[in-house]
Protein backbone atom coordinates (compact mmCIF):
# COMPACT_ATOMS: atom_id res chain seq x y z
CA UNK A 1 0.00 0.00 0.00
CA UNK A 2 1.36 3.85 -0.90
CA UNK A 3 1.86 5.50 1.52
CA UNK A 4 0.64 9.58 1.31
CA UNK A 5 3.04 12.52 1.07
CA UNK A 6 2.53 16.30 0.96
CA UNK A 7 4.05 18.58 -1.56
CA UNK A 8 4.04 22.69 0.14
CA UNK A 9 5.04 25.48 -1.62
CA UNK A 10 5.86 28.81 -0.22
CA UNK A 11 3.32 30.29 -2.04
CA UNK A 12 0.59 27.89 0.08
CA UNK A 13 0.26 25.63 -3.37
CA UNK A 14 -0.54 21.94 -1.65
CA UNK A 15 -0.05 18.53 -3.69
CA UNK A 16 -1.39 15.53 -2.35
CA UNK A 17 0.65 12.21 -3.35
CA UNK A 18 2.10 9.35 -2.66
CA UNK A 19 6.21 8.73 -1.04
CA UNK A 20 8.70 6.71 -2.41
CA UNK A 21 12.13 5.88 -1.28
CA UNK A 22 13.00 6.76 2.93
CA UNK A 23 9.42 6.96 3.55
CA UNK A 24 10.20 8.35 7.59
CA UNK A 25 11.99 11.84 5.80
CA UNK A 26 11.22 14.82 4.68
CA UNK A 27 12.53 16.94 1.52
CA UNK A 28 13.44 20.34 1.53
CA UNK A 29 14.76 23.06 -0.61
CA UNK A 30 13.82 25.15 -3.71
CA UNK A 31 11.63 23.41 -6.02
CA UNK A 32 12.85 23.50 -9.48
CA UNK A 33 12.08 21.36 -12.84
CA UNK A 34 14.08 19.50 -15.34
CA UNK A 35 13.18 19.34 -19.24
CA UNK A 36 15.48 15.75 -19.57
CA UNK A 37 14.13 13.00 -20.71
CA UNK A 38 16.39 10.60 -19.60
CA UNK A 39 19.26 10.89 -17.08
CA UNK A 40 17.37 10.30 -13.45
CA UNK A 41 20.46 9.01 -11.77
CA UNK A 42 23.00 11.66 -13.21
CA UNK A 43 20.81 14.55 -12.12
CA UNK A 44 20.26 13.54 -9.06
CA UNK A 45 23.62 12.97 -8.09
CA UNK A 46 24.83 16.18 -9.52
CA UNK A 47 26.58 18.65 -7.14
CA UNK A 48 25.22 21.43 -8.81
CA UNK A 49 21.49 20.78 -7.32
CA UNK A 50 22.58 20.76 -3.18
CA UNK A 51 19.51 22.56 -1.78
CA UNK A 52 16.89 21.98 -4.42
CA UNK A 53 14.13 19.09 -5.36
CA UNK A 54 14.02 18.18 -8.49
CA UNK A 55 10.87 18.15 -10.64
CA UNK A 56 10.87 15.87 -13.56
CA UNK A 57 8.80 17.36 -16.24
CA UNK A 58 9.10 13.88 -18.03
CA UNK A 59 5.74 12.15 -16.92
CA UNK A 60 7.02 8.63 -16.04
CA UNK A 61 10.19 8.31 -14.22
CA UNK A 62 11.78 5.08 -12.90
CA UNK A 63 11.62 2.71 -15.57
CA UNK A 64 15.26 2.27 -16.48
CA UNK A 65 16.25 1.26 -13.02
CA UNK A 66 19.26 2.63 -11.47
CA UNK A 67 23.03 1.09 -11.99
CA UNK A 68 26.62 2.06 -10.18
CA UNK A 69 28.19 3.89 -13.11
CA UNK A 70 25.83 6.29 -13.96
CA UNK A 71 26.02 8.86 -10.98
CA UNK A 72 28.23 11.98 -11.18
CA UNK A 73 29.13 11.94 -7.61
CA UNK A 74 29.30 9.64 -4.62
CA UNK A 75 26.09 11.24 -3.24
CA UNK A 76 22.58 12.13 -4.16
CA UNK A 77 22.91 15.74 -3.39
CA UNK A 78 19.35 16.77 -4.98
CA UNK A 79 17.20 17.09 -1.73
CA UNK A 80 14.20 15.50 -3.40
CA UNK A 81 12.14 14.37 -6.45
CA UNK A 82 8.74 15.40 -8.06
CA UNK A 83 7.51 13.25 -10.75
CA UNK A 84 3.99 12.46 -12.44
CA UNK A 85 4.65 8.71 -11.95
CA UNK A 86 7.24 6.72 -10.33
CA UNK A 87 7.83 3.02 -11.98
CA UNK A 88 9.43 0.39 -9.24
CA UNK A 89 9.76 -1.63 -12.03
CA UNK A 90 11.91 -1.88 -13.97
CA UNK A 91 14.00 -3.16 -16.91
CA UNK A 92 17.49 -2.45 -18.52
CA UNK A 93 20.82 -4.92 -18.18
CA UNK A 94 22.91 -2.46 -15.99
CA UNK A 95 20.70 -1.82 -13.73
CA UNK A 96 21.10 -3.26 -10.01
CA UNK A 97 17.91 -1.49 -8.03
CA UNK A 98 14.96 0.05 -8.42
CA UNK A 99 15.03 4.04 -8.40
CA UNK A 100 13.18 3.95 -5.13
CA UNK A 101 15.01 1.69 -3.37
CA UNK A 102 18.45 3.53 -4.26
CA UNK A 103 16.46 7.16 -2.89
CA UNK A 104 16.29 5.14 0.34
CA UNK A 105 19.61 4.09 0.42
CA UNK A 106 20.76 7.73 0.25
CA UNK A 107 17.81 8.69 2.81
CA UNK A 108 16.26 10.81 0.06
CA UNK A 109 12.32 11.33 -0.47
CA UNK A 110 10.47 11.25 -3.37
CA UNK A 111 6.00 12.33 -4.17
CA UNK A 112 4.88 10.61 -7.00
CA UNK A 113 1.01 10.87 -8.32
CA UNK A 114 0.71 15.19 -8.64
CA UNK A 115 0.09 16.99 -11.42
CA UNK A 116 3.69 17.80 -12.80
CA UNK A 117 2.24 19.84 -15.72
CA UNK A 118 0.77 22.57 -12.90
CA UNK A 119 3.02 22.40 -10.84
CA UNK A 120 5.72 23.62 -13.81
CA UNK A 121 3.04 26.29 -14.90
CA UNK A 122 3.44 27.37 -11.61
CA UNK A 123 7.03 27.50 -11.48
CA UNK A 124 7.29 29.14 -14.59
CA UNK A 125 4.58 31.85 -13.85
CA UNK A 126 5.76 32.43 -10.32
CA UNK A 127 9.30 31.36 -10.78
CA UNK A 128 11.13 28.70 -8.63
CA UNK A 129 10.23 28.53 -5.27
CA UNK A 130 10.86 27.05 -1.47
CA UNK A 131 8.98 23.87 -1.14
CA UNK A 132 9.23 20.83 1.44
CA UNK A 133 7.90 17.34 0.70
CA UNK A 134 6.98 15.33 4.10
CA UNK A 135 5.49 11.92 4.40
CA UNK A 136 5.38 12.90 8.37
CA UNK A 137 3.39 16.18 8.73
CA UNK A 138 -0.29 15.80 7.56
CA UNK A 139 -0.80 19.46 8.18
CA UNK A 140 -0.51 21.19 5.23
CA UNK A 141 -0.46 24.93 6.53
CA UNK A 142 2.27 23.98 8.73
CA UNK A 143 4.17 22.44 5.82
CA UNK A 144 3.40 25.86 4.14
CA UNK A 145 4.69 28.13 6.97
CA UNK A 146 8.08 25.85 7.49
CA UNK A 147 8.38 26.27 3.46
CA UNK A 148 8.49 29.91 4.16
CA UNK A 149 11.64 29.83 6.65
CA UNK A 150 13.91 27.60 4.96
CA UNK A 151 16.98 29.37 3.62
CA UNK A 152 16.99 31.44 0.40
CA UNK A 153 19.04 30.48 -2.67
CA UNK A 154 19.81 33.94 -3.76
CA UNK A 155 22.62 35.25 -1.53
CA UNK A 156 23.96 31.18 -0.37
CA UNK A 157 27.24 30.18 -0.62
CA UNK A 158 26.81 26.02 -0.93
CA UNK A 159 30.24 25.25 -2.19
CA UNK A 160 31.82 24.04 0.95
CA UNK A 161 28.41 21.49 1.27
CA UNK A 162 29.94 19.40 -1.90
CA UNK A 163 33.40 20.46 -2.28
CA UNK A 164 36.06 17.18 -1.31
CA UNK A 165 37.70 17.69 1.86
CA UNK A 166 41.26 17.31 0.07
CA UNK A 167 42.89 17.41 -3.20
CA UNK A 168 43.12 14.09 -5.02
CA UNK A 169 44.18 13.03 -8.39
CA UNK A 170 41.80 11.32 -10.85
CA UNK A 171 42.24 8.15 -11.88
CA UNK A 172 40.40 7.64 -15.10
CA UNK A 173 38.20 4.27 -14.92
CA UNK A 174 37.95 1.76 -17.76
CA UNK A 175 34.01 2.15 -17.69
CA UNK A 176 31.82 1.27 -20.53
CA UNK A 177 29.65 3.95 -22.12
CA UNK A 178 32.13 7.12 -22.45
CA UNK A 179 33.29 8.28 -25.39
CA UNK A 180 36.34 7.43 -27.02
CA UNK A 181 39.80 9.03 -25.87
CA UNK A 182 41.22 11.85 -28.24
CA UNK A 183 44.16 11.89 -30.19
CA UNK A 184 47.03 14.51 -28.37
CA UNK A 185 50.65 14.89 -28.52
CA UNK A 186 51.27 15.02 -25.00
CA UNK A 187 49.57 15.05 -21.84
CA UNK A 188 49.05 18.18 -19.61
CA UNK A 189 48.47 18.53 -15.89
CA UNK A 190 45.52 20.21 -14.84
CA UNK A 191 44.06 21.55 -11.85
CA UNK A 192 40.83 21.67 -11.23
CA UNK A 193 39.10 23.82 -8.66
CA UNK A 194 35.99 21.28 -7.19
CA UNK A 195 33.13 23.98 -7.21
CA UNK A 196 30.86 20.87 -7.05
CA UNK A 197 32.66 18.92 -10.00
CA UNK A 198 30.69 16.41 -11.97
CA UNK A 199 32.84 13.24 -12.77
CA UNK A 200 32.03 13.15 -16.65
CA UNK A 201 33.96 16.38 -16.76
CA UNK A 202 37.09 14.59 -15.48
CA UNK A 203 36.71 12.01 -17.69
CA UNK A 204 36.44 14.05 -20.74
CA UNK A 205 39.32 15.99 -19.10
CA UNK A 206 41.44 13.22 -19.24
CA UNK A 207 40.04 11.70 -22.82
CA UNK A 208 41.50 14.77 -24.47
CA UNK A 209 45.00 13.87 -22.67
CA UNK A 210 44.85 15.66 -19.23
CA UNK A 211 46.22 14.86 -15.47
CA UNK A 212 43.60 15.91 -13.46
CA UNK A 213 44.56 16.72 -9.54
CA UNK A 214 41.16 18.25 -7.81
CA UNK A 215 41.73 20.75 -5.49
CA UNK A 216 38.80 21.91 -2.78
CA UNK A 217 36.87 25.15 -3.58
CA UNK A 218 39.00 26.64 -0.70
CA UNK A 219 42.30 26.26 -2.42
CA UNK A 220 44.43 29.52 -2.93
CA UNK A 221 45.94 30.39 -5.79
CA UNK A 222 49.38 30.21 -4.65
CA UNK A 223 49.15 26.29 -3.94
CA UNK A 224 47.71 26.21 -7.01
CA UNK A 225 50.07 27.74 -8.84
CA UNK A 226 52.95 25.73 -6.64
CA UNK A 227 51.49 23.04 -8.58
CA UNK A 228 52.49 24.24 -11.83
CA UNK A 229 49.45 22.93 -13.51
CA UNK A 230 49.65 23.58 -17.69
CA UNK A 231 45.84 24.89 -17.21
CA UNK A 232 43.74 25.76 -14.10
CA UNK A 233 39.78 24.39 -14.49
CA UNK A 234 37.03 25.49 -12.27
CA UNK A 235 34.13 23.53 -12.16
CA UNK A 236 30.46 23.52 -11.67
CA UNK A 237 28.37 24.32 -8.17
CA UNK A 238 25.60 25.37 -6.77
CA UNK A 239 24.21 28.54 -5.19
CA UNK A 240 24.65 31.94 -6.14
CA UNK A 241 27.86 32.63 -7.59
CA UNK A 242 28.14 36.65 -5.83
CA UNK A 243 28.58 34.55 -2.25
CA UNK A 244 31.14 32.50 -3.22
CA UNK A 245 33.30 35.65 -2.67
CA UNK A 246 36.54 33.72 -2.08
CA UNK A 247 36.67 32.03 -5.32
CA UNK A 248 36.07 35.15 -6.81
CA UNK A 249 39.62 36.78 -5.85
CA UNK A 250 41.53 33.51 -6.05
CA UNK A 251 40.41 33.40 -9.92
CA UNK A 252 42.11 37.05 -9.94
CA UNK A 253 44.89 36.10 -8.72
CA UNK A 254 44.88 33.41 -11.46
CA UNK A 255 43.89 35.14 -14.16
CA UNK A 256 46.97 36.14 -16.84
CA UNK A 257 48.84 33.23 -15.14
CA UNK A 258 47.94 29.89 -16.88
CA UNK A 259 44.80 29.22 -19.33
CA UNK A 260 41.26 29.11 -17.63
CA UNK A 261 38.97 26.98 -18.42
CA UNK A 262 34.85 27.24 -16.48
CA UNK A 263 31.82 25.83 -16.49
CA UNK A 264 28.82 26.79 -15.12
CA UNK A 265 29.79 27.87 -11.87
CA UNK A 266 32.72 28.33 -13.17
CA UNK A 267 32.04 30.57 -15.90
CA UNK A 268 29.90 32.87 -13.74
CA UNK A 269 32.48 33.15 -10.96
CA UNK A 270 35.24 33.53 -13.79
CA UNK A 271 32.74 36.38 -15.26
CA UNK A 272 32.67 38.05 -11.66
CA UNK A 273 36.28 38.01 -11.38
CA UNK A 274 36.85 40.40 -13.95
CA UNK A 275 33.91 42.99 -12.99
CA UNK A 276 30.85 41.48 -14.31
CA UNK A 277 28.14 40.86 -13.00
CA UNK A 278 24.96 37.61 -12.06
CA UNK A 279 21.71 37.33 -11.20
CA UNK A 280 18.94 35.11 -10.51
CA UNK A 281 16.86 33.68 -13.39
CA UNK A 282 13.23 32.93 -12.69
CA UNK A 283 13.32 29.68 -12.73
CA UNK A 284 16.66 28.54 -14.39
CA UNK A 285 17.85 26.18 -17.26
CA UNK A 286 17.40 22.56 -16.37
CA UNK A 287 17.72 20.01 -18.94
CA UNK A 288 19.14 18.15 -21.76
CA UNK A 289 17.50 19.77 -25.37
CA UNK A 290 18.80 23.54 -24.47
CA UNK A 291 19.46 25.08 -28.08
CA UNK A 292 22.77 27.24 -27.96
CA UNK A 293 24.07 29.78 -30.67
CA UNK A 294 28.16 29.70 -30.83
CA UNK A 295 28.54 33.07 -31.74
CA UNK A 296 32.26 32.66 -33.61
CA UNK A 297 30.97 29.43 -35.66
CA UNK A 298 27.15 30.37 -36.22
CA UNK A 299 26.57 26.77 -35.22
CA UNK A 300 23.68 25.83 -32.95
CA UNK A 301 24.24 23.45 -30.32
CA UNK A 302 22.13 21.53 -28.47
CA UNK A 303 23.43 21.92 -25.06
CA UNK A 304 22.89 20.06 -20.91
CA UNK A 305 21.93 23.06 -18.93
CA UNK A 306 21.91 22.69 -15.52
CA UNK A 307 21.73 26.56 -13.29
CA UNK A 308 19.56 29.00 -11.84
CA UNK A 309 21.39 32.30 -11.83
CA UNK A 310 23.21 33.73 -15.18
CA UNK A 311 25.88 36.61 -15.78
CA UNK A 312 24.80 40.00 -16.94
CA UNK A 313 25.49 40.13 -20.72
CA UNK A 314 25.09 44.01 -20.05
CA UNK A 315 27.94 44.01 -17.32
CA UNK A 316 30.63 42.72 -19.43
CA UNK A 317 34.03 44.78 -19.33
CA UNK A 318 35.69 45.29 -22.13
CA UNK A 319 38.22 42.81 -22.10
CA UNK A 320 35.62 39.56 -21.91
CA UNK A 321 33.49 38.81 -25.16
CA UNK A 322 30.60 37.08 -25.41
CA UNK A 323 30.99 33.50 -27.55
CA UNK A 324 27.67 31.62 -27.08
CA UNK A 325 23.93 32.60 -26.43
CA UNK A 326 21.24 31.31 -25.35
CA UNK A 327 18.10 31.01 -27.78
CA UNK A 328 15.49 29.90 -25.52
CA UNK A 329 15.82 33.45 -23.76
CA UNK A 330 19.03 35.26 -25.53
CA UNK A 331 20.85 34.94 -22.08
CA UNK A 332 24.81 34.90 -22.08
CA UNK A 333 25.68 31.24 -22.65
CA UNK A 334 29.63 31.78 -22.89
CA UNK A 335 32.54 34.21 -22.64
CA UNK A 336 36.31 34.69 -23.88
CA UNK A 337 39.01 37.19 -22.98
CA UNK A 338 40.24 39.29 -25.81
CA UNK A 339 43.91 38.55 -25.22
CA UNK A 340 44.49 35.77 -22.21
CA UNK A 341 43.55 32.07 -23.12
CA UNK A 342 40.75 32.00 -20.43
CA UNK A 343 37.11 31.06 -21.39
CA UNK A 344 34.22 29.83 -20.14
CA UNK A 345 30.22 28.77 -21.10
CA UNK A 346 27.32 28.22 -19.04
CA UNK A 347 26.02 25.12 -19.64
CA UNK A 348 27.69 21.36 -19.40
CA UNK A 349 29.34 20.03 -22.73
CA UNK A 350 30.36 16.73 -20.55
CA UNK A 351 26.87 16.22 -20.75
CA UNK A 352 25.64 12.84 -18.41
CA UNK A 353 22.50 13.12 -19.34
CA UNK A 354 22.45 15.02 -22.36
CA UNK A 355 23.88 15.50 -26.08
CA UNK A 356 27.49 15.99 -27.18
CA UNK A 357 27.31 19.21 -29.35
CA UNK A 358 29.84 20.50 -27.16
CA UNK A 359 32.39 18.54 -26.52
CA UNK A 360 35.01 20.42 -28.80
CA UNK A 361 34.95 22.73 -25.60
CA UNK A 362 37.53 20.17 -24.03
CA UNK A 363 39.75 19.89 -27.25
CA UNK A 364 39.83 24.40 -27.53
CA UNK A 365 40.94 24.21 -23.56
CA UNK A 366 43.91 21.34 -24.99
CA UNK A 367 44.75 23.39 -27.75
CA UNK A 368 45.12 26.60 -25.70
CA UNK A 369 47.50 24.55 -22.89
CA UNK A 370 49.65 23.27 -25.81
CA UNK A 371 49.51 26.88 -27.61
CA UNK A 372 50.82 28.53 -24.42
Amino acid sequence: MKKTAILALENGTVFHGFGFGNLDSESMGEVVFNTAMTGYQEIMTDPSYKGQIMTFTYPHIGNYGVNDLDVESNAIHAEGMIVKEYSAHYSNFRAKQSLGDWLKDHNKLGIEGIDTRMLVRILRTEGAMRGIISSIESNPQVLVERARSLESMEGLDLTDRVTCDNKYQWIPQDEPFTLPEMSHKRRFRVAAYDFGIKRNILRRLSDYGCDVTVFPAQTSAEEVLEFQPDGIFLSNGPGDPAATTYAISTIQKLSGKKPIFGICLGHQLLALAYGAKTYKLKFGHRGANHPVKNLLTNIIEISSQNHGFAVDIESLPQELVPTHINLNDNTLSGIRHRDLPVFSVQYHPESSPGPHDSDYLFKQFVDMMENN
